[in-house]
């Protein structure tokens, strides 16, 4: 026995010896050297304006963290940023270098065309939640243009104006249902959870819609899918920002959880998909929407191959997530400045009282009337775009405002910073419907809260079309004011939505409305 102990002191010290004389001074050598690479990269791009690093090594990356962790706003962070160091920004973390756009022409050049490609760096990370493959390599995340088109050319169909039109019904009869629920808490004399209650509509209608489902949350409160999908947003900020999250022992919890939503919806993904897909080759009389047209299009492919078997999930849960959570956030902020503005709620009322009447089927041409109730959903996205920013490589030199940009920085384009300065809207802060009247100049590559140029979002049509039905029935049917001593802070997870929930006291404008 004693033979065996030393005989593992042995092996235990030979190996702290070869550590000591040969491993510890490569990874010293290596680090060595990293650190003189960050000393390149700073002395590349330092004459680029920005805030002064937090560390040599680590960048910004503090200030990050610290933001993040403290449940604060990011993005107001990067709007001080611009507002003090001017329309180009550096901003450092590791060896990699972000510059924060608020130049119009640099953001019409980049964002317009297709050479300058999605960031690696970023949208990677979204591959995946916490090694749980999550977006993948599906039509938000994809970097490569080829890649992205291919996808692209399958999934128009679905989302072409002909069919939104046909959607008209869906989008009326999930209103129908909030309106529904309002009524409900009306009579109880109970508040009402606006975010919550748009948020489980814009679900309702999605996967109805989209892949022939009725979750029906109204009445199934306890469905695992909003949990799900709260989950997997949350977790996306700390998968972006914080490389060390899932090592620390109290997030462990929360990471299973995230891992866990992420298998959820991406199972329930395989089953819808794999289900219908079996309908469509047995000829069966399936729903014409947009999952059976995504399928009947990918099937006209010559060979669907693992991976393409894969992106069409990776699809299913990008459209699952952001095809709600970004519809629901407007809404929720458009009943929040409402109550903050009721000169603006009084008159977007009248404008719904001349278009609709007392109608209860809203059609697509009546859409189109409601110019007044357009701008107020578009002045919402200025002040809270629910998708607030994106990246783009920059592959080349570049001059902005002046100043000459290497090539290999990541150029950070954000629609929250851009809404917010003076520099593009006079009283960025002030809730202003009228600067998106049909005669007012249009904001020059300053306001994209649906991205810009071919990568735009696919499905904000649909969104808007939405959003417009569920806010024309609310303000024909019910006042609502905010009930007091709740906070306007915005919660910023992957997407931007009120902290507060917007909790309401709702009652109706007319009782003889619903007859």
């Amino acid at each position: 026995m004693k033979q065996v102990k030393m005989g593992l002191f042995d092996i235990l010290t030979n190996w702290a010896c070869y550590a000591m004389f040969y491993i510890f001074p490569l990874i010293a050598v290596a680090f060595l050297v990293y650190c003189l690479y960050i000393k390149h990269i700073h002395m590349k791009y330092d004459h680029i304006p920005g805030p002064p690093r937090d560390s040599f090594l680590f960048g910004h990356s503090t200030t990050v963290l610290e933001e993040t962790r403290s449940d604060r706003n990011l993005h107001d962070k990067f709007l001080q940023w611009a507002e003090m160091y001017g329309p180009v920004v550096r901003i450092n973390t590791l060896h990699v270098v972000f510059i924060l756009v608020t130049c119009p022409e640099t953001t019409k050049k980049i964002m317009m065309s297709p050479k300058y490609p999605k960031a690696k760096i970023v949208f990677k990370q979204l591959h995946g939640l916490f090694g749980k493959r999550f977006l993948g390599s599906g039509l938000l995340t994809a970097t490569d243009h080829e890649q992205w088109y291919k996808q692209r050319r399958i999934m128009d169909p679905a989302f072409s104006s002909l069919y939104l039109r046909g959607l008209m019904g869906n989008f009326n009869e999930g209103a129908e249902n909030l309106m529904d629920e309002l009524t409900k808490l009306e009579d109880s004399k109970k508040e009402a959870k606006m975010l919550e209650l748009v948020r489980r509509v814009t679900l309702d209608v999605l996967t109805k819609v989209a892949f022939g489902r009725d979750l029906d949350l109204n009445k199934n409160k306890d469905s695992p899918f909003p949990r799900a999908i709260d989950a997997c947003l949350k977790g996306m900020v700390p998968n972006l920002r914080d490389i060390l999250f899932q090592l620390m022992p109290k997030n462990r919890p929360f990471v299973k959880e995230v891992r866990e939503a992420c298998q959820f919806l991406r199972t329930t993904g395989e089953a819808w998909i794999s289900k219908r897909r079996t309908a469509v080759q047995n000829g069966e009389d399936v729903p014409k929407d947009i999952l059976t047209q995504i399928i009947k299009s990918a099937g006209q492919e010559e060979k669907m191959t693992k991976e393409d078997e894969d992106v069409m999930l990776d699809n299913f849960v990008t459209i699952f997530i952001a095809g709600q959570d970004t519809t629901g956030s407007q809404l929720a902020f458009c009943i929040m400045e409402l109550g903050r503005n009721p000169d603006v709620m009084q008159k977007a009322q009248k404008e719904v009282d001349a278009v609709l009447g007392m109608k209860q089927e809203i059609s697509y041409d009546d859409l189109g009337e409601l110019t007044y109730l357009s701008q107020v959903l578009k002045e919402t996205l200025r002040l809270y775009p629910s998708a607030p920013g994106t990246s783009r490589e920059i592959p080349e030199d570049m001059t902005i405002s002046g100043i000459h940009i290497p090539a290999g920085v990541v150029g950070r384009f954000d629609s929250y910073v851009c809404g917010r300065m003076e520099t593009f809207f006079k009283d960025p802060l002030t809730f202003d419907p009228d600067r998106f009247h049909p005669d007012a100049p249009k904001p020059y590559y300053c306001y994209y809260p649906f991205g810009l140029g071919p990568r735009s979002c696919l499905g904000q049509k649909f969104a808007q079309m939405e959003a417009k039905v569920v806010m024309a029935k609310l303000l024909q049917r019910f006042e609502f004011s905010l009930v007091p001593g709740q906070s306007f802070d915005i919660l910023d997870t992957a997407t931007l939505r009120p902290k507060s929930g917007v909790v309401c006291n709702i009652k109706h404008r007319n009782p003889n409305i619903l007859q």
